[in-house]
């Protein structure tokens, strides 16, 4: 605040001074290939869709953007095997009651681009900004989290559309995994909202009341045999269509409502972290309580790099996106 007058979560601007109360957010990785050569023949001529004319390998990108925020830490990672990073994350946080205090709400968004559409990195940018743009402004007006996660998910799946171009054949599509806190009375209500296969988990730290857990469900093909209870969850992983999504925001998801599942949250009083992050790490560590033991040591910016750097250890076969944060959340001034 500007003039040092208390507010309350649900105000937008001072009641003293009338100035706007402060929302703080961060998008990565910065969209755009920088490589000035083709990695594979070395020219340096790229067509409009970022292919070298040469020998039509595709242009390279920063390997890693790494952001703290706050009490956020969030990281992306192109992985080992990817010419370039096809997911996007976001986050964002709304000024607490005290100057440099615990953030009144935090949102994050993680979006992983169907690669086997056109661009899906820009299907992925532009729906994590919306996504994380949308909850941070229904937030802070004192809307109700899961109805601001709804509409979270419908203004990421306009963005996602809009990036579309009549002369794409496979319109940009990309998933929408996303996690909104808000602190009151010792404990974090955990909102989530999912549209694909990354994930959100609680990850408890030694004396948590709440297990570690994962709170989104997935959808994918894997998920589809398991609720269907025609496999568990290593037969149903084991399958070679288990990755397969099943849901997915772009031109062409359709207009199916959202499952009841999409939706839903969680309350803990810690200790903890939550963990958003794409199945660029999760394909190695699916497990919650394995996740913990690597998450809960350290701060958050030292968790996300552990995380992401086991799963290039694992392979890195896939873009690998993480946001951390320890819960009860950290005052913004410390992190």
């Amino acid at each position: 605040m500007q003039c040092g007058t208390p507010a309350h979560t649900s105000d937008r601007f001072c009641e003293n001074c009338g100035a706007e109360l402060a929302v703080h957010q961060v998008l990565v990785p910065q969209l755009g290939p920088v490589s000035a050569s083709c990695a594979e023949c070395g020219g340096e001529s790229f067509d409009s869709d970022d292919y070298c004319v040469v020998c039509g390998h595709l242009r390279g990108a920063t390997d890693r953007d790494e952001r703290e925020l706050g009490p956020i830490a969030l990281i992306t990672d192109r992985g080992l095997v990817h010419p370039r990073n096809e997911d996007s994350g976001a986050a964002g946080f709304l000024d607490g009651d005290g100057e440099g205090g615990p953030p009144a709400a935090i949102a994050i968004v993680v979006c992983d681009g169907v690669s086997t559409t056109d661009n899906p990195q820009a299907a992925s940018g532009a729906a994590a900004r919306a996504g994380v743009e949308t909850l941070l402004s229904w937030l802070s007006d004192g809307r109700d989290a899961e109805e601001a996660m709804v509409a979270a998910i419908a203004a990421a799946g306009e963005a996602a559309t809009a990036v579309a171009t009549p002369d794409q054949e496979h319109a940009p599509s990309c998933t929408f995994t996303a996690a909104a806190l808000a602190t009151r009375g010792g404990r974090t209500d955990v909102t989530v909202g999912n549209v694909g296969d990354s994930r959100v988990y609680w990850l408890a730290a030694e004396g948590a009341a709440e297990p570690s857990q994962q709170l989104t469900v997935d959808d994918s093909w894997a998920q589809e045999l398991i609720t269907a209870g025609v496999a568990d969850e290593k037969a149903a992983m084991a399958d070679p269509r288990a990755h397969m999504i099943t849901r997915w925001l772009g031109a062409d998801a359709g207009a199916e409502p959202l499952p009841s599942f999409a939706v839903k949250s969680f309350s803990t009083s810690g200790p903890g972290v939550v963990l958003v992050c794409s199945d660029g790490l999760w394909n190695y560590l699916p497990n919650a309580a394995d996740l913990a033991t690597i998450a809960t040591v350290g701060d958050a910016n030292t968790a996300a790099r552990t995380l992401v750097e086991f799963a290039l250890a694992s392979g890195g076969r896939d873009n690998i996106t993480v946001a951390v944060v320890p819960i009860p959340p950290k005052d913004t001034e410390a992190a």
